[in-house]
């Protein structure tokens, strides 16, 4: 599990495609890394097959992974989020993350809001009913608040705030307009509307 506290940002080292796998090494930085440890790379739970003592880092990326993220796009220099998993004598500075993500958003607007920046994102209906106004959201690994929602085609539009440390020390700086981003909804939501269907349905 994660918090969506991101502690570095990094420059893929290489990315190799293995039939319609990606294969995809990282200088993490972090020297004590332990083969099958996960760590979250622009949010997405990966595991440690590999590494050396200077804390690079072999990930393997799956079809599903591939499908339902960014990750796909990963080349030589690409910069990515880092965060390893919490110890359970850490503090949950950001919200329960798992790195399991649910799908993309994509970047409409980057406008300057005083000294921070209000990004919005589209998201498709299938993530947005599980978004709601001062809920927590994860994007490319993030933990932020979901600051405004509205109605848009297929989906919604939500606005969040990035104060300049985020802006500063995460990679959503270097997003362009039309970007897809990671996002895993809070998996509450998800939780809550499993338990309602059968009450639903009636």
């Amino acid at each position: 599990m994660f918090s969506g506290i991101i502690a570095r940002t990094v420059a893929v080292r290489t990315a190799n495609a293995t039939g319609g796998s990606l294969v995809v090494t990282i200088p993490t930085g972090w020297s004590d890394l332990e083969l099958g440890e996960s760590i979250a790379v622009n949010g997405v739970c990966l595991t440690v097959t590999e590494m050396d003592e200077a804390g690079t880092a072999r990930f393997f990326l799956s079809p599903e992974t591939l499908s339902r993220s960014n990750l796909g796009r990963l080349a030589t220099g690409s910069v990515v989020n880092l965060e390893r998993s919490v110890a359970l004598a850490d503090r949950l500075s950001g919200h329960m993350v798992q790195g399991h993500v649910d799908g993309k958003a994509t970047l409409v607007a980057v406008t300057p809001d005083s000294d921070a920046r209000r990004l919005e994102f589209d998201l498709p209906s299938e993530l947005a009913r599980y978004c709601v106004e001062k809920g927590s959201i994860s994007l490319n690994g993030i933990s932020l608040t979901i600051n405004s929602i509205e109605p848009a085609d297929n989906g919604a539009r939500i606005g969040i705030t990035i104060i300049p440390h985020t802006w500063d020390n995460t990679n959503l700086s270097a997003a362009a307009l039309g970007d897809e981003i990671n996002v895993e909804v809070d998996v509450i939501a998800k939780y809550v509307e499993a338990l309602c269907k059968p009450y639903l349905a009636r």
